[in-house]
């Protein structure tokens, strides 16, 4: 029997950043999985504003980053952050925001697992994750993340479809 069957997972969330965030949001809509989460006041994002296109993301009345991935945390299930390497910065804050309230979170760092497929897809699966939030590295700061974090996330998505 197909892991993947025995999980329930329905809706990808995200802050809409460049890079983890939005490869997770991509994933999702060519999947044909419903997507969501909150933006910071003002859609602001480093390249601008979010993209239009990620229409069913919602902007926070106030608040800026760390606001908005709090509440995506909140909204979860769990978790996954991806990045080129340890935690820092506002990956970091999002794995100690998912201690603070009690939600799973996996670290995918994409330089030391070559296919964690099976590890993701185990993941969600003891975890019971419907609602998953995608967090990690913006592009600015590694580049190359969207397209990593996308090919490792459609395969596990599209084995739900």
């Amino acid at each position: 029997m197909n892991m993947m069957r025995m999980t329930s997972l329905t809706k990808i969330i995200s802050g809409g950043q460049t890079g983890a965030d939005r490869a997770g949001l991509d994933a999702a809509m060519d999947a044909g999985i419903e997507y969501g989460g909150w933006l910071p006041k003002g859609r602001k994002a480093e390249d601008g504003i979010v993209p239009t296109r990620y229409t069913k993301l919602q902007e926070l009345s106030r608040g800026g980053y760390p606001k908005r991935t709090e509440q995506n945390v909140i909204d979860s299930d769990g978790t996954i952050i991806f990045t080129f390497g340890r935690l820092t910065g506002g990956s970091d804050l999002t794995r100690q925001l998912a201690e603070k309230h009690g939600r799973p979170w996996l670290h995918i760092d994409l330089t030391r697992k070559a296919n964690p497929l099976t590890e993701i897809q185990n993941w969600l699966r003891i975890n019971k994750v419907n609602v998953l939030n995608i967090a990690g590295s913006r592009e600015s700061k590694s580049p190359g993340i969207h397209r990593a974090v996308y090919d490792t996330l459609k395969p596990v998505l599209d084995m739900m479809s």
